[in-house]
Formats: C-alpha cells, sequence, structure tokens
C-alpha cells in the first residue's frame, strides 16, 4: 500500500519530487520489507500447506502455482509494458528449444524436490542446507567449463561445505529421505541457475519475461509428473471445501506476487542491499520456523549455520576482487523466483 501511495502521488503529479524527498529516501527499504515479508510468508505457507494442513502432494502445488504464473504472466503481457522482453520478441522457436525447454526442465524438477523436502525436514534445517547452493553451482559451471577453477574459491566453498556438514551433524528431527530431496533440490536448482545466467546473458531479458517462457513448459512437465504419481491419491473430497479452495488461491496469488516483489527489488535497490536482505532474510526464516513450528535449533547448527555463512560473504567479496573492484557491489543479477522453489533460494534475486 505504501509503495502504491507512493507512485500514485508521484505520478499524479499533486506533490513535487521536494515534498516527496523523505518518502524517497525510504522507498529502498520498502521495498526489501515488501520482498521479504512475502518471500519468507510464502516457504512459511507452502510448509503449512503440505505438513499441517495434511497435503502432502507437492506436485499438485507446484503444478497449481505454475498454472497461475502462466495466466497471469499471458494477461500481463497483453495489457501491460510489465514484460518488455516479450514486447521486443526476443525469443524464437530455435531459442526455446535449446536454452529455455531444459532451463524449464530443472525449475520443475527443483520446484518439486524442494518442496517435497519440506514434508520431512523443517523450514529452519532446509534454509540452513541451500547454504550449498553456490557451492553446487560452482561444481556445475567447473565441469561445463564456464568459470576456471581458483585455489582460493575451492579453499572458500569448503568452509560453506564445511558448515553445512556441521549444521547437519546438529539436526535433531534429520531425516535421510528428506535430505536426498533437498540436496538433489539443490543440485538441480543449481543446473537451472547455470543455464539461466547463460540466457540471461544472450538474451537480456527480464523476470517476469522470462517466467512468461519457462512457466508453461514447467506446468506441462510437472503437471505430467502430477497426472501419473499423485493424481489417484489426491483427496478430491477436500476440493469441496470452500475453506480448503481459498487456502490454494491466496496460497497460488502469494506464489506469483513474489515474482514481482523480486522485480521491483532487483529494479530500485542495489546489489549489495539485495545480498544483505538475502542473508537476513535466511535468518528471519530460522527464526520464525522455530517461533511458528516449534523446530528445534541445537548450538551445533547455529555454528555450522554461522561458518556457512562467513564462507558465503568471503564468497561474494572474492567474485568482487576477481573482477578488480573490491569493495564496490556487484550489478544485480536477474532471476526467476518462484515461491515453491526457489525459489525457496537464500536470494533468488
Amino acid at each position: 500500500i505504501i509503495l502504491l501511495s507512493y507512485d500514485f502521488l508521484r505520478l499524479s503529479g499533486l506533490y513535487s519530487e521536494f515534498h516527496l524527498r523523505p518518502f524517497l529516501l525510504m522507498n529502498s527499504i520498502w521495498y526489501v520489507i515488501f520482498w521479504m515479508s512475502i518471500s519468507c510468508g510464502m516457504i512459511l505457507f507452502n510448509k503449512a500447506v503440505l505438513s499441517q494442513f495434511d497435503f502432502p502432494y507437492p506436485m499438485f502445488l507446484t503444478t497449481w502455482h505454475m498454472l497461475l504464473a502462466t495466466v497471469i504472466t499471458q494477461i500481463l503481457s497483453k495489457y501491460t509494458d510489465m514484460l518488455p522482453g516479450v514486447k521486443e520478441n526476443k525469443v524464437d522457436h530455435l531459442c526455446i528449444k535449446e536454452s529455455i525447454l531444459p532451463v524449464s526442465l530443472f525449475f520443475a524438477i527443483s520446484l518439486v524436490l524442494s518442496n517435497k523436502s519440506y514434508i520431512y525436514l523443517s523450514v529452519s534445517f532446509i534454509q540452513m542446507l541451500k547454504a550449498m547452493t553456490p557451492v553446487a553451482v560452482l561444481f556445475l559451471s567447473y565441469i561445463f567449463r564456464l568459470e576456471r577453477a581458483s585455489i582460493i574459491e575451492v579453499n572458500i566453498v569448503s568452509i560453506i561445505s564445511l558448515g553445512v556438514v556441521i549444521t547437519s551433524i546438529g539436526e535433531l528431527e534429520f531425516s535421510l529421505i528428506g535430505f536426498i530431496f533437498q540436496l538433489s533440490a539443490i543440485f538441480a536448482e543449481s543446473s537451472r541457475l547455470v543455464l539461466t545466467n547463460v540466457l540471461m546473458k544472450k538474451l537480456k531479458l527480464d523476470s517476469l519475461s522470462t517466467l512468461y517462457y519457462i512457466a508453461p513448459l514447467c506446468l506441462i512437465f510437472v503437471g505430467t509428473a502430477c497426472l501419473v504419481f499423485e493424481a489417484q491419491s489426491l483427496p478430491w473430497e477436500r476440493f469441496a471445501s470452500m475453506e480448503f479452495i481459498f487456502v490454494l488461491i491466496l496460497n497460488g496469488m502469494v506464489a506469483f506476487t513474489l515474482n514481482i516483489a523480486v522485480v521491483m527489488l532487483i529494479g530500485n535497490t542495489s546489489a549489495l542491499v539485495l545480498t544483505l536482505a538475502g542473508i537476513f532474510k535466511d535468518l528471519l526464516l530460522v527464526f520464525l520456523s522455530m517461533l511458528i513450528f516449534k523446530s528445534p535449533v541445537t548450538l551445533l547448527q547455529y555454528v555450522g549455520y554461522g561458518v556457512a555463512l562467513l564462507g558465503l560473504n568471503l564468497h561474494k567479496e572474492f567474485k568482487k576482487s576477481s573482477d578488480g573492484k573490491f569493495g564496490q557491489p556487484l550489478p544485480p543479477t536477474p532471476a526467476i523466483t518462484i515461491a515453491a522453489s526457489h525459489s525457496f533460494g537464500p536470494n533468488n534475486a
């Protein structure tokens, strides 16, 4: 409401920039708060639907999110200017076949496996495990020769890995199957991030335009898997309940709103703000998981997560120094964020 009020007052011409200057100074903060609120709320909401609401069907939930994303991005492309990449017709059939299709496949796998892990593991433990994402991304980048190996970077990645191992050892409610699901989701998400990075550089697509092309393909992939593996066991009688339908609609709308929040955050803040907001969001999620779901967090996990966060910050500084810009914020990298993932990522922006 605050952000929309600011935009209305600015565009209406009723007040000058001088009168709106105090509001303008707080503008970036409101974008961060908006993104963090939606992001944390979405992860906790999905956890509640999959476990607390006794609806352990991650493929159906992901299919529902992709259906809404497909419909809404189609509407936005026709009636708004929020998807410039679509308006400019940057993507052809060959690009869809060679680039969009594999990104969509890995995105679909990541979404389903991430949601599946929330049935078995606590939100706090999953957030700690996601510190492994940069490690997986670096590993895949080395394999595909997108980056050259560096002894310093390998040492930093080892620190992150050590922190995650300590965190896992300290987990009281450890589930091997949940751990395997989440680890697989991290590698699928990392593959998606590597491919998306290549796609973004080649086409220079914005986040919503990328979602416009990827959501329909994800819908096909996940929808097919849902029909094969979950359709027969779905509790269809629950869909007759208006309360349950309302929960699903609200869940889907919050999922898509997260994409809007990411676009707003990337467009109105710096890379440094994005990095700090991502770290703070992860810490906030751990605290909220303890508060809402009564998830136990041990001292050993605090130590392990602290080591992992230290490694993540060292990795960020190393990337800046390797570009010859030590101490300067890196330009933000666009990314796709869907609430069920990534979207459950530490900082998909």
